[in-house]
């Protein structure tokens, strides 16, 4: 979009764009009858997950290389762009178009449609749209695929001479009229047209001045009917009633329309004839349909495919590879297969596809700088810890989860059901997706930790709760200890209870005494002591200011920090040297860690996870962890010098 200074972005074999004019050249096909193009208008969140399961339903049949235009809002261009890159499926382009700027081009326009003024976006996209440009399918992102929409495309060729835009008869009464009493609807030729599907000849629109007929249209119908009740679709059709030779008649089964008020079922015989299902209802999956549950089943079967399996190369038509991904294919080749540690390696290479704010967020700054974000990971046997965290920070979270694409449907679904998280709209909740043998914990971290949008953050993991309050004690803590000019880590102490249920304390002195009675301990003292043992507890107890402790071998607080501090290493993944790593890094960068005295989190106990038991189980998995624990303190000396002696010694003396 305008304003984005980065140039052209290739990664892998997805080429993105964004647009601002100018030619445009196919990357990835040498004949431009293989190329498709696909357009669709996308703002916010919700409709950012809408059209990945469009996406999916396109790419499962698709045997051509496809060029999606997106026109977007800055959110689903973050969420759309970012999903893009991570994906890398071959012979996929996609371009994106600020919806802002095409704004003033409809805002005249009265809608009473829910989709708001983006409802009327599809009528600019003759100006949207590159200039040399000369075809493209248009879609709702509420549809689905059932066939290879190469057969779509190829509609065009059966166009006349004359026709420029095709369109399927609209499969209710609306334009009719006869849906209620004095209901009154825009214009339309019969039964009118839907414009969920649309075959747009913009090389030949352009040509009718097309931006200057659909204005003159509307404008000359506002003044009897005052606004659109279905957005674009009033417009075109009020266009094509007074220009009938200029639309070509698609077949129903391109576009089958499911709400209360359509006849859809009288346009095909078997469903097996279907080609395209739009979900063209408020209701969605409610519909009344006596297919319904065919229709239902079609979508939740691509809402829940598994994204990476659609990452295939395509046969027939010739493709170039981005130069990221020949880079990417380079590396994967010059791992050792025989080398011991050889998953662990290729896991470092491998690229995981990330869906950023998954649900609705909405966070705005605060005014004196000092706000902090929680930032944790998880996977789908953590779910059950939101709901508490939420209740004891306020404050923004940025979490990412680990999941596959079903998961993800299963979090949705509990996220919306719960009258805690549901509430809440600024944590920012990012997916994940699971590729590879690994949990890729350190990889899911950078992607929280990234996505936070305060100066500062709270580095945790998702099984603790921290005090009540700690929130806004933080906050006073970054301005008391002067973090905006200072490389400090702030640490949080760390305790844990073994009681599945807790009377969670209230203060430091109600902790000590549960601390003292055997509720409470010092977290892992009796399975890991050196992991937050210089934290030094015994000074906590009495103490009333912060205090600094210095770095011990295997430290690994849980520490609040300027949020442009050191991601963490992604070698590491599962269990094992995580956090640890982070820790030294950011001792290696000179950050002072001080203890807070009035600050404590609490982990609460889970079932031991997967990777923990891998560890304890597998010999070569201990010795793989202990080669990249060497491998790091080489990288860590020879980036940071003399800095990092002191940990080339510590290990040689462990």
């Amino acid at each position: 979009p305008t304003g984005v200074s980065a140039p052209e972005v290739a990664y892998a074999n997805v080429h993105i764009v964004n647009w601002r004019g100018g030619p445009m050249t196919s990357l990835f096909c040498l004949t431009e009858q293989c190329l498709i193009h696909v357009a669709c208008v996308c703002a916010g969140h919700n409709a950012s997950r809408d059209v990945v399961t469009l996406v999916k339903s396109v790419l499962f049949h698709r045997r051509n290389p496809l060029h999606f235009h997106f026109i977007t809002d800055t959110v689903a261009n973050r969420i759309l762009s970012s999903l893009f890159q991570s994906w890398m499926v071959p012979s996929v382009q996609v371009s994106f178009y600020d919806a802002d700027e095409l704004k003033s081009e409809v805002s005249w326009i009265p809608n009473k449609h829910y989709s708001g003024i983006y409802g009327l976006m599809k009528l600019t996209l003759t100006k949207a749209l590159p200039s040399d440009l000369s075809k493209v399918i248009v879609l709702d992102t509420d549809i689905t695929f059932a066939t290879d929409i190469a057969e779509l495309w190829g509609i065009f060729r059966k166009f006349t001479d004359k026709q420029v835009i095709g369109l399927v008869e609209n499969q209710s009464d609306w334009y009719l009229g006869n849906l209620w009493k004095n209901h009154k609807p825009w214009p339309a030729l019969g039964r009118g047209f839907n414009t969920g599907v649309i075959l747009l000849y913009l090389e030949r629109l352009r040509r009718i001045g097309w931006e200057q007929m659909w204005r003159l249209t509307a404008e000359r119908e506002l003044m009897s009917m005052l606004s659109t009740s279905l957005a674009d679709q009033d417009i075109f059709n009020a266009f094509i009633k007074q220009n009938p030779v200029l639309v070509h008649q698609l077949p129903c089964f391109w576009n089958v329309q499911l709400s209360d008020h359509t006849r859809s079922e009288q346009c095909y015989t078997e469903v097996s004839d279907l080609k395209v299902i739009h979900w063209n209802s408020p209701k969605k999956l409610r519909v009344k349909n006596k297919h319904v549950e065919f229709f239902r089943n079609l979508y939740l079967t691509f809402l829940e495919y598994d994204g990476n399996l659609l990452r295939r190369e395509l046969f027939g038509c010739p493709t170039q590879a981005s130069p990221e991904s020949v880079k990417l294919q380079k590396a994967l080749e010059e791992l050792d297969e025989d080398d011991q540690c050889y998953d662990f390696r290729r896991e470092r290479l491998t690229v995981h596809r990330v869906h950023l704010y998954f649900l609705q967020y909405d966070y705005t700054p605060t005014e004196d700088n000092t706000d902090i974000t929680l930032v944790a990971q998880l996977s789908m046997d953590r779910l059950q810890m939101l709901e508490a965290i939420c209740k004891h920070w306020e404050g923004p979270i940025s979490l990412a989860l680990y999941m596959s694409d079903a998961e993800a449907q299963q979090f949705l679904r509990y996220a919306q059901a719960s009258e805690v998280l549901k509430n809440r709209k600024n944590v920012g909740y990012h997916i994940v997706y699971k590729e590879g043998q690994f949990y890729p914990v350190n990889l899911v971290r950078n992607v929280a930790l990234k996505n936070a949008n305060t100066p500062y953050v709270f580095l945790t993991d998702v099984d603790f709760l921290p005090m009540y309050g700690l929130y806004d004690y933080l906050r006073k803590s970054v301005v008391q200890m002067d973090m905006a000019h200072t490389k400090k880590a702030l640490v949080v102490p760390a305790f844990e209870t073994l009681r599945y249920r807790l009377s969670f304390p209230k203060s430091k002195a109600e902790l000590l005494s549960m601390l003292d009675m055997g509720t409470l301990y010092t977290f892992r003292y009796h399975v890991w002591p050196k992991g937050h043992a210089p934290t030094n507890y015994a000074k906590w107890r009495t103490a009333t200011t912060p205090y600094k402790v210095e770095w011990e071998p295997d430290f690994e607080p849980y520490v609040v920090v300027r949020r442009e501090c050191p991601e963490y290493d992604q070698r590491f993944v599962g269990f094992g040297w995580n956090k640890v790593s982070h820790i030294m890094e950011l001792d290696a960068q000179e950050y002072d860690l001080m203890v807070l005295p009035n600050a404590f989190m609490i982990h609460m106990p889970h079932a031991p996870s997967f990777d923990i038991s891998k560890f304890r189980s597998s010999s070569s998995y201990r010795n793989c962890l202990n080669t990249l624990k060497d491998e790091f303190h080489q990288d860590l000396s020879r980036k940071y010098g003399s800095a990092a002696l002191k940990y080339l010694t510590a290990q040689r003396n462990i």
